[in-house]
């Protein structure tokens, strides 16, 4: 092989390479030039950037709009009229975001709250009869009406602890239904889109509804089906003096008598999980004896 001949050769290689750094440099600004604008997106640019923001709209217009979007989306109407509700499922409890192994089966009745009449919600828990006689049992009934709340059994009926009773009627006071219902409709009630948000890998709008005595709940919708994903809120401990968050967590949602419902709902405190509570049946408006309410009717042994 002759000088010339290895000459061209190596040149040609030399040509190769700076072509393949070349490229690769390309490749490399072509990269980062789509990048930069997603790394560059502060939230507030993805706050205005909302495909679910109008023009002119302000926050709050644009937080009435998505709970209008939610109500729709859960229903409508028939959401918002509904009477009664008859589930079936199971609870599981944790303790610090671990399970305790306790896992309950449980049949819950409950009438929504009028004009004319409270919320009553009644929780009856079952356990297996045992070998000879197959099958579940109802034991204990939880009782909860307008501000107070009762453990009914066969032997008799007592008042559910304190603690528990706050616990519950801060829930109450704090869902969906109530923000709905009594909320938007006070006088000086403040609602305010506040940005985006992920949530199980679902992009989420989240509208803060400010009500009386600073009290306020946070709700995240799917920007794409409009739905409820979370709600949470805030309240003060008065034993710890400190403040707390509650949250609950829906996901599986689907429709009996064409209302929304999540088929399982999983609540935290301070981001460590409480309970996950699982439906197996739910209905809707189906009629309800008064004596579904009354605590002086005992459960039969």
């Amino acid at each position: 092989m002759t000088m010339s001949s290895i000459a061209r050769i190596v040149a040609s290689n030399m040509v190769r390479k700076l072509m393949m750094k070349g490229f690769v440099l390309g490749m490399a600004l072509l990269a980062g030039l789509a990048a930069t604008p997603a790394r560059a997106q502060t939230a507030g640019e993805m706050k205005s950037a909302s495909p679910e923001s109008r023009p002119g709209e302000t926050e709050e217009q644009h937080g009435r709009r998505l709970l209008d979007e939610m109500v729709e989306a859960l229903g409508g109407n028939a959401w918002l009229e509904k009477k009664t509700s008859y589930s079936e499922g199971q609870v599981a409890a944790f303790f610090r975001g671990q399970p305790t192994g306790s896992v309950v089966r449980f049949v819950q009745y409950k009438r929504f709250a009028t004009p004319a009449s409270p919320e009553l919600t009644r929780t009856e828990y079952l356990t297996v009869r045992g070998v000879i006689m197959p099958g579940m049992k109802k034991d204990v009934a939880h009782l909860w009406t307008a501000d107070n709340g009762y453990e009914v059994t066969y032997k008799g009926q007592v008042a559910l602890p304190s603690a528990q009773v706050a616990d519950f009627m801060r829930k109450r006071a704090h869902s969906i239904e109530e923000v709905m219902r009594s909320w938007v409709k006070q006088k000086d009630v403040v609602i305010l889109y506040e940005g985006i948000g992920m949530r199980d890998r679902h992009a989420v709008d989240k509208v803060s509804i400010l009500g009386a005595n600073n009290d306020a709940v946070e709700i995240e919708l799917d920007q794409d089906t409009h739905l409820p994903l979370q709600r949470s809120f805030e309240w003060r401990n008065e034993q710890f003096k400190d403040h707390d968050i509650d949250e609950e967590v829906y996901g599986d949602w689907r429709y009996f008598q064409g209302v929304a419902t999540p088929m399982n709902m999983t609540t935290y405190r301070n981001g460590d999980m409480v309970s996950q509570t699982f439906y197996t049946k739910v209905r809707f408006n189906d009629p309800m004896s008064d004596d579904l309410w009354d605590r002086t009717k005992l459960l039969k042994k």
